[in-house]
């Protein structure tokens, strides 16, 4: 099956002018791609990195692309729930609406450590970063109703496991491990989110992005590591330009706009696993996310819902 035939459920020929999208990891690879789509299509696009300088060459290489030059480029740490607070702060007071919010960070090859947060460095960054970010923003994106929310999950997700006595035990788990755990709680919180913020007009998706053309494995420090699997998915990998359009398609197309809550790969729904329909296990992820990232009562819209 070529390229054409994989992405041909993506194309949408939406357009967002007078919308605001926000995009984790947009400094390099997908995430990028995906900035520029919705640029092109007329969105005001906030970008997001602890980078000032990538900042500022992404947005730069975002302009020049689309055409757009309503571009923001915004520091924000996942390494700091700290960070991510301020993050959201600003952007409350800077942005009257925002109507899509595309979770794409993710990474690999972290440190095996916690963080000032006492949360594992891993799963920070690839999962609890994340839920806080949208947990804070939501009052934003339902005030912007109908909005959407996607988090890019991985097929990683099948080997991943949920043990809450574990779950930020250093050592406890192999890298991988740790980016398959998160992976699946991406998707397990996603299922869930839906269920709590039904008919608010804010709708979340979870999607398996493949393989794509990038130098995802750059953070290990075994050079072997690092050569042998970004040359193979640059090899084998998917034109990221093609990828974007995946989490694009879930953000802006009308057609999934009754499908809140479902996961997707290649803009088809897709089975994700069995552990997304454990009622159980999903009510105790959300709540014990929310204390592990310390939600105060004044940032806990459950409360008034």
């Amino acid at each position: 099956m070529g390229y054409r035939d994989e992405f041909q459920n993506c194309e949408t020929d939406v357009q967002l002018d007078g919308k605001v999208a926000l995009v984790t990891g947009a400094t390099s690879g997908t995430g990028l791609e995906v900035a520029k789509n919705l640029a092109k299509r007329g969105a005001k696009v906030i970008i997001a990195s602890r980078n000032q300088d990538r900042l500022q060459n992404a947005k730069e290489d975002i302009i020049k692309s689309s055409g757009n030059s309503n571009i923001v480029a915004r520091q924000m740490d996942f390494e700091s729930l700290a960070s991510v607070r301020n993050f959201v702060q600003e952007t409350i007071s800077a942005e009257p609406r925002l109507d899509i919010l595309i979770n794409n960070i993710g990474s690999i090859g972290l440190e095996d450590r916690l963080t000032q947060d006492n949360l594992h460095l891993m799963m920070q960054v690839n999962y609890f970063g994340a839920f806080l970010l949208t947990f804070l923003l939501f009052p934003l994106l339902k005030a912007s109703a109908p909005s959407r929310i996607v988090n890019v999950s991985s097929l990683a997700l099948i080997l991943g496991d949920i043990n809450f006595e574990h779950m930020n035990e250093v050592g406890k788990y192999s890298n991988f491990g740790y980016y398959c755990n998160a992976k699946l709680a991406d998707v397990l919180f996603t299922v869930e989110m839906d269920r709590r913020i039904k008919g608010s007009g804010v709708n979340v998706y979870s999607m398996d992005p493949g393989l794509g053309k990038s130098q995802f494995f750059r953070n290990f420090d075994n050079e072997f590591i690092q050569k042998f699997f970004n040359a193979a998915l640059l090899r084998f990998g998917r034109p990221l330009d093609r990828v974007a359009t995946m989490p694009v398609y879930l953000a802006v197309d009308p057609k999934v706009e009754n499908e809140s809550g479902k996961h997707y790969r290649d803009c088809a729904e897709y089975y994700s696993i069995w552990l997304a329909n454990d009622t159980v296990l999903l009510s105790r992820l959300w709540h014990e996310s929310k204390r592990l990232v310390k939600i105060s009562s004044g940032e806990d819209w459950e409360r008034y819902t």
